[in-house]
């Protein structure tokens, strides 16, 4: 039983890990939501996407979630009529971030869930194991 529940913590943790990075992410994107380009022609801050995979874990004999990669969002700019920006083009358009905040701030609130649904399985586990000992004494 205490292997079992050993597992369950070492595989929520993982969890945690992965949704802690998930929420860097998020977090920086969110951060430059606003990061223009500085002279014509440049690009500005590119939205970034975290993805997971599952990978076995040979210490626990489980798959656990690790993070495959952090790539860029290849989705459009947006374009922002500034025509006193130094970044504008000929008709006073400055390229803006591909980050649309509220995309982010659902993101930011589906991880934070799913952190604390971790979080709370390991609690469990614990308050478990502890139970376990004092019935053993």
């Amino acid at each position: 039983m205490a292997d079992d529940l050993f597992t369950s913590m070492k595989l929520s943790a993982a969890g945690m890990k992965v949704q802690g990075m998930r929420l860097r992410v998020i977090s920086e994107n969110l951060a430059n939501a606003d990061s223009l380009p500085t002279e014509p022609g440049g690009s500005p801050y590119r939205r970034k996407i975290i993805t997971f995979k599952n990978e076995l874990d040979r210490n626990v004999g489980q798959n656990t979630v690790k993070v495959n990669r952090i790539r860029p969002d290849m989705s459009e700019f947006t374009q922002r009529l500034d025509p006193n920006h130094p970044a504008a083009d000929e008709r006073g358009y400055v390229q803006a971030p591909n980050v649309n905040a509220l995309i982010e701030m659902m993101d930011m609130r589906e991880a934070q869930r799913s952190y604390e649904a971790n979080l709370s399985a390991i609690r469990t586990s614990r308050a478990m194991m502890q139970g376990t000992i004092e019935i053993l004494r």
